[in-house]
């Protein structure tokens, strides 16, 4: 049995969705974000880092992981599936992982802060943060103009790249003009362990939210951004 620590963001559906695909049994705890309970002594004994996912492999004598990319390579490796044993497909499915990691999510999340949650507008900042995270999204739809899946079968990277690309719009990007991309996102999303996996935990907005709803979500998510800060003031008043 699995324990998963998650809440409903791209990195903590990548790991939900992971599960469903490989038939795992696992505990979801959904965690308070706006309660801070990631910062929880508790939580910190489990991931140091403070944030979501993790998770504790209770039939591994409670080992623990933390890092969505790290979860994801533990529970291939474990099962034997979703990433190949070659070598260099082996290689392919990492390359393409580490390039969401590096790259999609950091700078979606960044275009997230500055599009939606910062209360003062910086036009270079949005523009910056908008324009790489397109760039990217346009570099997987050239990769999957010549293939199915990004790394050969559906792997791992297709998990991780499809959880953050699916929220293109709530970053401000538009996909209208990448053909491939859009494809592929209809098709992962069609995946029955991939329609379980995000709403597990479900999420308190989605495209369809009405306008009073995206307000209240913008709300309370750029109320923990200023308590994140706040508090790390407080621990670094030189800084």
């Amino acid at each position: 049995m699995i324990d998963l620590y998650t809440a409903a963001t791209p990195n903590g559906h990548k790991i939900s969705i992971a599960l469903e695909e490989l038939g795992l049994p696992y505990t979801l705890h959904a965690l308070a974000l706006p309660q801070n309970e990631q910062k929880a002594a508790w939580y910190l004994a489990i991931n140091p880092n403070g944030r979501i996912p993790a998770i504790v492999d209770r039939a591994a004598d409670d080992f623990a992981v933390f890092e969505s990319g790290a979860i994801l390579m533990y529970l291939a490796e474990k099962t034997g599936r979703l990433m190949p044993a070659d070598a260099q497909g082996r290689s392919l499915v990492l390359q393409w992982l580490m390039f969401q990691m590096g790259g999609v999510g950091p700078m979606m999340g960044q275009a997230n802060v500055f599009f939606r949650y910062f209360p003062d507008k910086i036009p270079a900042a949005i523009e910056r943060y908008q324009g790489e995270s397109k760039r990217l999204l346009r570099v997987l739809d050239t990769r999957l103009g010549g293939h199915e899946y990004l790394a050969g079968d559906y792997s791992i990277a297709d998990i991780a790249n499809w959880a953050w690309a699916r929220t293109h719009s709530w970053s401000g990007v538009a996909v209208d003009d990448l053909p491939h991309l859009q494809r592929w996102l209809a098709a992962v999303g069609e995946r029955p362990a991939v329609r379980r996996g995000i709403l597990l935990p479900p999420s308190s907005i989605d495209r369809h939210a009405s306008a009073e709803k995206t307000q209240q979500f913008t709300a309370e998510a750029r109320k923990m951004l200023e308590t994140g800060q706040s508090k790390l003031a407080s621990k670094n008043p030189g800084a």
